[in-house]
């Protein structure tokens, strides 16, 4: 088996695209486009992101949690499913398979980090 890296070149061919996906998903469309007024500067966000975590470059100075708990009432386990699909799905068209499977592991353990998070959130104001 070939050891492929990951490169930024990857990560500026997957979240432009999948994000594009994201926005004309019917479920997730609307909770991103509600969320985010400037795309061009998020896309950067979020490539300085995937590249702080795929090749720990420190370029992501972001609280993602934050951010998402901010959304929470969107944030179903529906619509994390949902994401992770497109994320797959996209990632095994662009990328090679061993890159994909790096991408959509770390994906589904952040996924479940940021769920973990928003559920925390939920149970202290309820509480």
């Amino acid at each position: 088996m070939t050891d492929h890296v990951v490169t930024e070149q990857d990560i500026a061919r997957l979240v432009p695209e999948f994000y594009a996906r994201v926005r004309r998903d019917a479920l997730l469309g609307p909770i991103f486009d509600g969320a985010i007024d400037d795309w061009p500067h998020h896309l950067a966000k979020l490539q300085d992101f995937w590249s702080s975590v795929m090749l720990t470059s420190g370029r992501y100075k972001g609280q993602p949690m934050v951010a998402h708990v901010r959304h929470e009432q969107q944030m179903s386990k529906e619509a994390f499913a949902r994401w992770l699909t497109i994320w797959a799905e996209t990632s095994r068209e662009l990328l090679s398979e061993e890159v994909a499977a790096a991408f959509q592991d770390r994906a589904a353990r952040i996924a479940e980090s940021l769920q973990l998070g928003i559920q925390f959130y939920r149970d202290r104001r309820a509480a």
